[in-house]
């Protein structure tokens, strides 16, 4: 909480330097700037309007049921021109140095994009347009889902950068199941002879050593004493006897080794037949404060109601493991290696999009991801991202607050 207080602290302390990346426009020889307000003058069609003179060209995006593509529309003193009479080129300069040239061809009334303008719409335009001998030239940004972040400032802030890569995503089943005790490591501990408790050492909850007297017993044959003492290392379960207790077939002290012990996970219908030994397991308490891992061992012969029983063994030895604890888990039934993945950590949403967001120095992006397999850790990348791309991997809602905060929109 400290630290998310800090963090929120920072990025509001920052949202005046951080703004440097919204939709400021400079003209190279038209006129593209936008006016005080950040908007800039809209074309018929809804489109950004580039004058020079008397010869105007509206950019436009189209993305109605087609991948996004640009159509420009002419105009001469606000008349719309034939767009076989105008010759025209878009050139995108990406932030991470990627640039995308279009050359375009008339269609109907308008001028059509030679390929996809791809997500993130956001870059530095350069348009060129060629009418009756005369040549016009506009220069513009065009920005969304970017901001800017001063590096002290987002590592105070917990953000953690990762590169882009392959990974091998977990293809996992989830169950339910308890703590056991291991019965290799499990006594009821008797007396040798039939006779009389004359002592009883222990106490319930008791750790005793191996050979340590639990208890005296008097035989009824001898009539001499004999101490029961203990097969292993252990914690006393339960002290079933007291002094004068005639010592027979019953038990007297119930004794567990708890170093080790045994996870009973439940499985019914697809999900048991997943199930095999060797399996690696991911074991979480009921509480969520402890975990540890494993892996399945056994496969019960018998079905528990209708459930399959699948068994591991854990490591027990700071006794954090109770037998009779309610646990959950992650059986591991299958991974793949997947070339290009991102922590889910690192995802948000944005406008309807899962996005991660790329960081180029102390500037970040937002990358719209197509994605595969998921396993709760990872998740398989698609499209949309380049391998080796560093991207906020932890603490990326803080990035998603500053792009929301700049205001800077998908617009065009």
């Amino acid at each position: 909480m400290i630290r998310l207080a800090i963090a929120t602290l920072l990025l509001t302390l920052l949202a005046a330097c951080g703004r440097g990346e919204s939709a400021k426009e400079t003209s190279v020889a038209g006129e593209a700037a936008a006016p005080a307000s950040g908007e800039y003058e809209r074309g018929p069609h809804r489109g950004r309007m580039l004058r020079d003179g008397d010869f105007a060209l509206e950019v436009t995006i189209f993305e109605t049921n087609v991948p996004p593509q640009y159509r420009l529309y002419a105009y001469q003193n606000d008349k719309p021109l034939p767009p076989a009479s105008v010759q025209a080129t878009i050139q995108l300069k990406r932030l991470d140095g990627e640039v995308n040239d279009f050359t375009f061809k008339a269609e109907n009334d308008y001028l059509t994009g030679s390929g996809e303008v791809t997500e993130p719409h956001s870059f530095d335009v350069e348009v060129k347009a060629q009418h009756a001998g005369k040549t016009h030239r506009w220069a513009f940004d065009s920005y969304e889902g970017r901001t800017t972040i001063p590096a002290e400032a987002a590592t105070a802030a917990g953000v953690k950068i990762e590169a882009a890569g392959s990974a091998v995503v977990r293809n996992t089943v989830r169950l339910m199941g308890t703590v056991a005790l291991d019965e290799n490591r499990h006594a009821e501990i008797k007396a040798r002879f039939p006779g009389i408790v004359r002592s009883v050492h222990v106490q319930q909850g008791q750790r005793v050593r191996r050979g340590q007297t639990l208890a005296v017993v008097e035989g009824n044959d001898s009539m001499r004493s004999y101490p029961v003492t203990a097969p292993f290392d252990g914690v006393v379960l339960a002290r079933n006897t007291n002094v004068g207790d005639v010592a027979g077939s019953n038990t007297l002290v119930e004794l567990a080794n708890l170093s080790e012990v045994w996870v009973e996970l439940r499985a019914i219908g697809a999900d048991a037949e997943k199930l095999a030994i060797g399996q690696e397991v991911d074991i979480n308490s009921a509480t969520g404060e402890s975990n540890t891992s494993g892996k399945i061992q056994t496969l019960l012969p018998l079905a528990s109601g209708q459930s399959v029983v699948a068994r591991a063994t854990i490591d027990n030895t700071e006794g954090r493991w109770r037998p009779g604890m309610t646990v959950s888990a992650e059986v591991v039934v299958g991974a793949r290696e997947v070339p290009l993945a991102v922590k889910e950590s690192g995802l948000q949403r944005f406008r309807d999009f899962t996005v991660v967001f790329a960081q180029v120095g102390e500037t970040y992006e937002v990358r719209m991801l197509e994605l595969g397999e998921r396993d709760g850790v990872y998740a398989e990348v698609l499209g949309g991202l380049k391998p080796g791309t560093r991207y906020v991997a932890e603490q990326s809602f803080l990035i998603k607050a500053d792009v929301d905060k700049s205001g800077a929109s998908h617009d065009h």
